[in-house]
């Protein structure tokens, strides 16, 4: 199957699945914290290691397609977080320790300052 349809069939899923979980969450657990973005960040972080480790063992001849489908479609939007996670822990099997301990401070830090200068972007913009 196309690889392109792959991905957005995994990615329609992952994002529907997201919202039920974040909307399970907040039904839940509350709204003092984002107890849904947590649980997807988190599951998501696990679910993507489950799958690679897999994919890397199973010697799967649809490995290229469950790679694409699950794990850049369903778990990309699903959770960005689990690409990030996994890229962390690539830098690590690969001993580049400071990569990966600066990529990621800084993914964090700066993902926190952009959204903040994206806000005080719109606030002038649209005059709030």
């Amino acid at each position: 199957m196309n690889h392109l349809l792959l991905i957005a069939l995994g990615g329609a899923l992952g994002a529907v699945s997201r919202h039920l979980v974040n909307q399970a969450g907040l039904r839940v657990l509350g709204p003092e914290l984002p107890y849904g973005t947590f649980l997807v960040n988190v599951g998501g972080s696990l679910l993507i290691g489950v799958l690679v480790g897999w994919l890397a063992f199973a010697g799967r001849a649809d490995a290229t397609e469950l790679r694409f489908a699950l794990g850049v479609g369903f778990l990309g939007a699903f959770t960005t977080m689990s690409a990030y996670a996994l890229d962390v822990v690539i830098f690590i099997e690969r001993k580049a320790y400071l990569t990966a301990f600066s990529y990621a401070a800084g993914t964090v830090m700066l993902s926190v300052l952009a959204v903040f200068v994206g806000m005080l972007i719109a606030r002038r913009v649209l005059g709030s």
